[in-house]
C-alpha cells in the first residue's frame, strides 16, 4: 500500500514528537537550541533554583547580539547594563557547558545569522530560540520556533517544548521577479495580501518558481518575516541550493557523512500531492519594490503607490489607518516616493548578510550620502564583516559616506546606542516598524530592501531603486 503524501511540517513534527500530553499538546524534541543575552538570564537562573543542568549542552549554542554596541565592542562595554548582560551570558555558558560565540571566537553576530553560516541549521530538524525571528531558519526546511523565557528554561532543562500542532498554508509565488525586486519585497507583498494576523495558527510553506530561484540568504529574509504575517513559523523545502550552502560549513557533516545527511535532508521535503489546509498563489512578476507607510509591516505599498487615506480603508481597518497616519505624519494620498528620510539603516537578522551588503553597495557606489543623512551599515556577523571587507564593500560604503559598523542587531530594536532621535524617519532594512521600535518613542520607520535603503540614503528621500540600478 502506497504511503500518503505528506508535507515537510508533518514529517518533521512526527519525527520529533516525544509524546502527546493530556491537554492535547505535543511534547516536541528540539534538535538545536540557540541562546542570546536577552531572554536567557532568567532561564538559567531558574535552572539554578531547581538545581538542574542543561539537558543536552552539545545542542545549545549562544551568542550576544541585541545589546552589542556597533561602534566599539572593547571590554568592558561602555554601557554598564550591556556589560552586565554580556558577562552574565558568558558566566552561564561556562557554568552549564554551553558553546558561546563571543567576539573572541571570530563568529559573534546576530543569532539568526550565525546559526546558518556555521551549519547549525539543517533541514528536517527543529530549532528553538528566545527570539521571535527564529522563523528565519525555516529557509532550510527547518521547523524553527521563537519562544519565551519560561520556554527557554524548559528547552534548557529537557530539550523539549510543549506546543500544539499547526495548520499549514502553502504560498506559491510564481513567475520571476523583476530587477530591483528582492525577497524583502516578496514577503512584504505577502503580508500586505494576507494581513498581519492572516497566519495565526499556521505554518507557512513558501513555494513556486520565485522561491526556487532564490539563494539561501533571500530565503532567510523571506522566512524571517513570517512572524510579521502572524504565522508561527515559515519554511522552504530543501533542495540542491540548500545542500550546496551547507556543504563545508563548520558544523556540517564532512565527506561521506555529508552525502548521507544530504540524502536525508532532501527526503524531508514535502511530497508531491501533499494536502494543505490552504493554498495561496501570487504572481511574482507583479511585485514591485515595497515600502511601509504605517506602524506595522502590513501597512506597506509598492513604490509606485500612494499613502492611503482613511476614506480608502475598510470599516475594520479604518481606526488602525487613522492611528498610523496620525503617528507617521505622512500626507494621505501622497506618493510614497519622495518621502524624506533622516536616517538609513542597513542590517538586522532580516537583511544583514553578505548578499544584502553587495546589493546595497551596488547602489552606494553610484553616489554619496545626501547631506544631513545619518547612514549606518551593520554586518550581521563577524564572518559577514570579514567577507565584506575582503570584497572591498566596506570601502565602497565609507567612500559614499556611510558609517561602517561592528556586527550586532543595531538599530533594528535599538537595545544598544544605535537609536533614532525624536521624530526622525528611518529608511530601514529591518523587520518591524512599530511605534518606538528603533529607540525613540516618536521615531518613524519605513521598511524596505537594503538596496532601497541605500538609494534613499543617497537621495535623502524614498526613491525607486530600479531607477538607480
Amino acid at each position: 500500500m502506497s504511503k500518503k503524501p505528506t508535507h515537510l511540517f508533518e514529517k518533521t513534527w512526527r519525527a520529533h514528537r516525544v509524546c502527546e500530553l493530556p491537554g492535547g499538546q505535543t511534547q516536541l524534541f528540539i534538535g538545536t537550541h540557540l541562546v542570546h543575552e536577552v531572554t536567557s538570564p532568567q532561564a538559567f537562573a531558574m535552572l539554578r533554583e531547581l538545581d538542574l543542568p542543561v539537558r543536552f549542552p552539545g545542542r545549545t549554542f549562544a551568542t550576544a547580539d541585541h545589546i552589542m554596541p556597533t561602534d566599539s565592542q572593547a571590554r568592558p562595554l561602555a554601557d554598564p547594563l550591556a556589560e552586565t548582560m554580556l558577562s552574565e551570558l558568558e558566566r552561564n555558558c561556562l557554568e552549564f557547558g554551553v558553546t558561546f560565540f563571543g567576539a573572541e571566537s571570530g563568529h559573534q553576530g546576530i543569532v539568526h545569522v550565525i546559526g546558518p553560516e556555521l551549519g547549525l541549521t539543517v533541514p528536517g530538524s527543529t530549532i528553538a530560540c528566545g527570539d521571535s525571528h527564529t522563523s528565519t531558519h525555516g529557509a532550510f526546511g527547518t521547523i524553527a520556533l521563537g519562544i519565551g523565557t519560561s520556554q527557554v528554561r524548559d528547552v534548557l532543562a529537557t530539550q523539549t517544548l510543549a506546543m500544539a500542532s499547526l495548520k499549514v498554508r502553502r504560498i506559491e509565488v510564481t513567475g520571476a521577479l523583476g530587477p530591483g525586486v528582492y525577497a524583502k519585497d516578496v514577503i512584504l507583498a505577502i503580508i500586505r495580501e494576507l494581513g498581519v494576523n492572516g497566519g495565526v495558527g499556521y505554518a507557512y510553506e513558501y513555494a513556486g518558481e520565485v522561491i526556487e530561484a532564490m539563494d539561501m540568504e533571500q530565503r532567510m529574509t523571506l522566512c524571517n518575516m513570517s512572524i510579521e504575517g502572524g504565522a508561527r513559523c515559515g519554511y522552504v523545502n530543501p533542495d540542491a541550493t540548500t545542500i550546496e550552502y551547507l556543504r563545508g560549513r563548520q558544523f556540517s557533516p564532512q565527506g561521506e557523512a555529508f552525502e548521507r545527511a544530504a540524502a536525508q535532508w532532501l527526503a524531508a521535503a514535502s511530497d508531491p500531492g501533499a494536502e494543505y489546509d490552504d493554498v495561496v498563489r501570487m504572481d511574482g512578476s507583479q511585485i514591485e519594490p515595497s515600502v511601509t507607510w504605517g506602524i506595522h509591516p502590513g501597512h506597506n505599498i509598492g513604490i509606485g503607490g500612494r499613502v492611503p487615506t482613511v476614506a480608502d480603508a475598510s470599516d475594520e481597518e479604518r481606526a488602525g489607518v487613522e492611528e498610523a497616519l496620525e503617528y507617521m505624519d505622512l500626507d494621505p494620498g501622497a506618493p510614497i516616493a519622495g518621502t524624506p528620510v533622516d536616517v538609513a539603516f542597513i542590517g538586522s537578522c532580516t537583511n544583514g548578510r553578505i548578499s544584502d551588503l553587495r546589493e546595497a553597495a551596488r547602489v552606494a557606489k553610484t553616489g554619496t550620502v545626501h547631506e544631513g543623512i545619518r547612514a549606518l551599515v551593520v554586518p550581521g556577523s563577524q564572518d559577514v564583516a570579514r567577507q565584506a571587507i575582503a570584497e572591498g564593500l566596506d570601502e565602497v560604503f565609507r567612500q559614499a559616506g556611510f558609517d561602517w559598523r561592528e556586527p550586532g542587531c543595531s538599530m533594528c530594536l535599538a537595545m544598544n546606542p544605535d537609536k533614532l532621535i525624536g521624530r526622525e524617519i528611518c529608511a530601514s532594512s529591518s523587520n518591524r516598524n512599530f511605534k518606538g521600535r528603533q529607540g525613540s518613542p516618536a521615531g518613524r520607520t519605513l521598511l524596505m530592501s537594503p538596496a532601497m535603503v541605500a538609494a534613499a540614503a543617497l537621495a535623502g528621500r524614498v526613491v525607486d531603486v530600479r531607477e538607480v540600478l
